[in-house]
């Protein structure tokens, strides 16, 4: 898994589809579970996103919003709706007001949205466990929107064929294919024309930079210097420090970036039997002290502090 792919770890879909919805206006459905991620897309019809404290997104067939929480948001026929919000969460109910009928991810052979007025939307909420997926949190807007023709409309096709029936096993397809879906719009949204991707993301495209970091990534515990990294990338130590300094990729030595002291910090609390010391090592410190300052200077915490503060959560 390169470092784009491994910011999905902790963000995986399990019984996260708490809403799919056929709905006929008005209507208005307020989403108040607090999700740090929702994935919100329309397979038919159309409908407004609106959140806390930004303007409304009119959302059409075949768009994707995601919307980072934990402020909750709306999701109406048209702004101003007459409608009563009908308040919904992780674990929301199945409803039958104001027009709205919901369905937890399986076909109750009722729903009819062949009528023009009839939207269907579908909803997912994201967890997010571990530091290395807030990474992905902070690098995101508060709304983030993928218009239809892209790389998505294929996991739509497969998205709407499998909410339409009502087949064993639904609700573990129904949730990889929003985590499908969820990559794609991420990607597509790094990759748009004009776009400001993060400089992690950038730096991936560089054949030099990109290379070294896929090597870091892949081999965290290897006793990297700058000259073997430059070795392996086959290209010379400055040229090395000079290309990841351009990509924003950051200090070329690994054990003084930052961003390396995510993953220990998953370890400690995914480990739960791993001493200090073997974690140390799996990241690529050959002493438990060294890395047990280095832990500290970005957390502010020892990794034992920090394990048992997690514990206790």
């Amino acid at each position: 898994m390169d470092a784009f792919g491994d910011l999905f770890r902790g963000m995986r879909a399990q019984g996260s589809l708490f809403a799919s919805s056929t709905l006929s206006p008005p209507w208005a459905l307020h989403f108040v579970d607090g999700a740090p991620l929702t994935l919100c897309t329309v397979l038919g019809g159309a409908g407004w996103i609106v959140p806390e404290h930004r303007p409304p997104e009119h959302l059409h067939a075949g768009e994707t919003l995601i919307v980072r929480g934990p402020e909750p948001f709306t999701f109406v026929d048209e702004v101003g709706t007459r409608a009563e919000p009908v308040a919904c969460g992780e674990h929301c109910a199945t409803p039958e007001q104001g027009g709205t009928r919901h369905r937890l991810g399986w076909n109750d052979g009722s729903c009819d949205d062949s009528g023009d007025s009839a939207t269907t939307l579908i909803v997912g909420a994201y967890p997010v466990r571990g530091e290395i997926s807030r990474r992905l949190l902070d690098a995101l807007p508060v709304v983030l929107r993928v218009a239809s023709g892209g790389g998505a409309d294929a996991v739509l096709d497969h998205l709407a064929a499998e909410v339409a029936t009502d087949t064993p096993g639904q609700q573990v397809v129904l949730d990889r294919l929003l985590d499908w879906l969820l990559v794609c719009a991420v990607r597509e949204y790094f990759d748009r024309p004009g776009g400001e991707p993060p400089a992690w993301y950038a730096a991936q495209r560089d054949p030099v930079a990109g290379d070294a970091l896929r090597l870091l990534h892949a081999e965290p515990a290897a006793p990297w210097t700058v000259s073997s990294l430059a070795g392996r990338t086959g290209v010379s130590r400055s040229t090395l420090a000079k290309r990841l300094a351009h990509q924003g990729g950051g200090p070329p030595h690994p054990k003084q970036n930052p961003g390396r002291q995510k993953h220990p910090a998953d370890l400690l609390t995914e480990r739960e039997t791993a001493t200090v010391a073997e974690i140390a090592r799996t990241v690529g410190y050959t002493d438990a002290f060294a890395f047990s300052a280095a832990f500290k200077r970005i957390r502010g915490v020892s990794p034992s502090e920090f394990r048992r503060a997690g514990a206790a959560r």
